[in-house]
């Protein structure tokens, strides 16, 4: 398949997996990469005129994070800062589950535009929160020591973020507790006190029950936490969704 075949196998949405199309991207990887840059450019330029059925930007995704292209991190960055709604609404459940994954693959163990993310209080909040998932991720790779991160979420509680309920505060204690919270157990108790946090999403007796286990067990468990992987395969990441026949 020529570049263009492979890129009009992967434009339009049509209920089947372009599991060809995917297979010959990755087998073309030099000379697919800038294609791919070029979609992602495109969506951020183009947002409100997408067709409905365009999925070129996804498997973008998904193969620049494969690629660990560098050169898309400020592209993709760009691309969720967009306020309001409307990346989620093209992008289904790929902030939620896996655009923490996608930063931290593109990102070269550069943090900036990940904590830019976090801080940007026009961005959506499930983005924020896979930002903030995005710097845990180096740390699970090693790329970051859990100091380094742990610091950072303290400077969160402590005043680098608006101190309102969202889905990023949830993400904030969720995270804090993977890694072992005991810098900031006191920082999550006032942000329980004031309202920040869901309960249902997180309760403070999860906290003090990751505490009680002890810090070696509990980093211990993330090294098999699958959300916190690395993106290796796109095909095999993608081809089980339940949109494709």
């Amino acid at each position: 398949m020529t570049i263009q075949e492979i890129l009009n196998g992967l434009e339009l949405y049509d209920g089947t997996f372009p599991r060809k199309a995917l297979k010959e991207a990755i087998a073309k990887q030099e000379q697919i990469t800038p294609a791919l840059l070029k979609i992602i450019e495109h969506v951020t330029q183009n947002i409100e005129e997408l067709q409905e059925n365009y999925m070129a930007h996804i498997y973008a995704l998904y193969l620049l994070a494969q690629f660990r292209e560098e050169r898309a991190y400020p592209l993709i960055v760009d691309f969720f800062s967009i306020p309001g709604e409307i990346t989620l609404d093209l992008t289904g459940d790929v902030v939620t589950e896996y655009l923490g994954r996608i930063l931290a693959s593109v990102s070269g163990g550069d943090t900036g535009l990940m904590t830019s993310l976090v801080e940007n209080e026009e961005a959506n909040e499930y983005v924020r929160a896979a930002a903030l998932d995005g710097l845990v991720i180096l740390m699970v790779w090693g790329e970051k020591s859990r100091e380094e991160v742990m610091a950072y979420l303290q400077s969160l509680f402590r005043g680098k973020i608006a101190r309102k309920y969202s889905a990023l505060w949830n993400s904030l204690v969720a995270v804090s507790t993977r890694l072992y919270p005991e810098e900031v157990y006191e920082d999550i108790k006032r942000a329980y006190e004031d309202g920040l946090v869901a309960p249902f999403f997180i309760g403070l007796e999860d906290v003090e029950r990751a505490l009680a286990r002890g810090k070696k067990q509990v980093l211990r468990s993330l090294e098999e936490y699958r959300h916190y992987e690395p993106i290796k395969d796109t095909i095999s990441e993608m081809e089980w969704w339940a949109c494709f026949k």
